[in-house]
This record gives C-alpha cells, structure tokens and sequence, in this order.
C-alpha cells in the first residue's frame, strides 16, 4: 500500500507511555508500589524520619524526572515515528471520505481524535488495557489504538500488513460515523431497554458488519483519491476481516462455536461486508440492520 501519498491528519495524539504500571501514585508521577511503601515507612521509624517526609521527597524526585503532560495539553506524535505517521496518514484519508460523503447529504462531518497509547488508558468509556484492542469511545467520539496489536495481527492472527492494519482503524472510524449518525444511540437505548444484543443476528453483530461496510467504504474512495493499492492488498484487509470473526476466535480459543454470544459476526459475514463497502464506495448498501440474510 503506497500509504506514504495520504494526507496526514492533525487529530492523532501520542499518550504512548503516560499508561504506566500498577501500584499506588504520588504526584502524577511514576508509581510507587505498595511493597516499596512498606519499606519507607520501616526505614522512617527506624531513623526517626518522618515516613511522609521521605515518600514526599522520592516523588517529588519522581515528579521532576516523569513529568506527566498537563491536563487539556495534547501532544502530537514525535517526527520521524513510521507507525505514527502511517497512522495519520490512513486517518487523514478517513477524514477526507467522509467528509466528502456528509457534505454530498448536506451534513457536516466532525473528525474524530485518534490516541495512540501503550500498555493501559484511560477513556470516557472506562478503563481499557491492550488487550482490549483497537476501540472507539462514543462519549468522547475517539479512537483507542496500541499499535502492538498490529503486531498481535501478524504473530497470532497471521494477518500482516499496511491495508490490513488500515482496515482495522477504518472499522473503528466506522464506528464514528455510526455515533453521528445516530445508529449508535440506538444500539445503545436498545440496551438500555433490556433488549438482548448479542447473537449471530444481534445489533451488536449488525453494528460491527456496518462498521466493517463502512471501512470497505472508505478503500473504495481512498482507492479512487490515491491509486494506492497494490497487488494483494485487498487480500490483506480480507484477510484479516477473516482472521477475527467470531466464529474463528471462539473455535481457536474455546475449541467451539457459540453463535448466542456472537458480538462482531462470522469471518464470512466481516468479509462479505467489507466487500459490499468495497464494491462502489455507496453507504447506502451498508445497512445491515434491515438486511435478512447477515
């Protein structure tokens, strides 16, 4: 994929290693770990020190060395970071799309802020770690990303590559357009009223096939915009709608199928539905909750 030709959006930010670790914090600062705690205070009582005194001073050392970024202050990805860049790149092309698509309807599209963190973070939607995944936030309107899961494709899912990695953060950008065009407020009212979601005919596998939809939208007009795929892309995004369907990682993880508890849909159902997106570029045809056959 010739990534390099997109536009790069200003809406990614870097909180890669602001997540930290466990333990008990002082200050905002790096955190101090319940053992550690124990043992100033041993050693305070033993030179007659004041223990707050001591845990005072190391964190306000802390403090000094790992300063955090101030609330309210985004910090943009570091120059020269390839993973970041491409990133901005495939959101940049995201934003272009559908902005171009709500404006042809008379709306106005509002982009959405990708974050790039590592390890754990913290959104409007609650804590989430790495093994989350990839996820998008309605009440903040952004998209959570740990690139390692890019990693986690290839080792451990067997889907590698630049438009494979892309169409996982197209899914969740279709997420977005979902939340501003209401569909996400109905999934959840419809929760909210008790209504059972999950299911291989769920609403919660219905709005993961239109996300999946919507990506395939937006390679249609990427495609048309840059001419930036080459050979075997296409089976990289294929690929990897295969790889994490449902069906398959319940098969590989609990030895079977469940289809009550589907969440996201087959691995034939993620990939038809890229397909349909892919086809010719028309949201129309990704409305996946009146359709019979998923």
């Amino acid at each position: 994929m010739l990534w390099k030709k997109g536009r790069r959006s200003d809406n990614v930010v870097d909180a890669r290693g602001e997540g930290g670790g466990g333990g008990m914090r002082f200050g905002g600062g790096k955190g101090l770990g319940l053992g550690a705690v124990v043992l100033i205070v041993g050693i305070g009582l033993l030179t007659g020190q004041d223990p707050m005194q001591i845990l005072g001073q190391l964190t306000g050392q802390m403090s000094e060395q790992t300063a955090p970024t101030p609330a309210g202050v985004t910090k943009a990805p570091p120059v020269g970071d390839v993973q970041a860049d491409f990133v901005s790149s495939i959101l940049g092309d995201t934003e272009d799309t559908w902005r171009e698509i709500f404006s042809q309807g008379g709306r106005q599209y509002q982009d959405p802020t990708l974050k790039l963190f590592s390890g754990q973070v913290n959104s409007a939607c609650g804590f989430a770690s790495s093994a989350t995944g990839p996820f998008y936030c309605p009440q903040d309107q952004m998209v959570y990303l740990d690139t390692s899961f890019f990693r986690e494709m290839e080792q451990r899912f067997a889907a590698a590559g630049d438009f494979a990695q892309a169409y996982v953060i197209a899914h969740e950008v279709g997420h977005h357009v979902q939340t501003l065009l209401g569909v996400s407020a109905r999934v959840q009212a419809a929760r909210q009223s008790g209504q059972r979601l999950e299911g291989n005919n769920g609403l919660l596998v219905r709005q993961e096939l239109q996300a999946d939809c919507l990506a395939g939208v937006w390679a249609f007009h990427g495609q048309q915009r840059h001419n930036w795929l080459e050979p075997g892309d296409i089976e990289e995004a294929l690929n990897a709608a295969n790889a994490i369907g449902d069906d398959r990682l319940q098969q590989q993880g609990q030895g079977r199928v469940v289809p009550d508890s589907f969440t996201h849909g087959t691995s034939a159902q993620r990939v038809r539905w890229f397909k349909t997106g892919f086809a010719n570029g028309d949201i129309s045809q990704c409305d996946t909750f009146t359709a019979k056959g998923l």
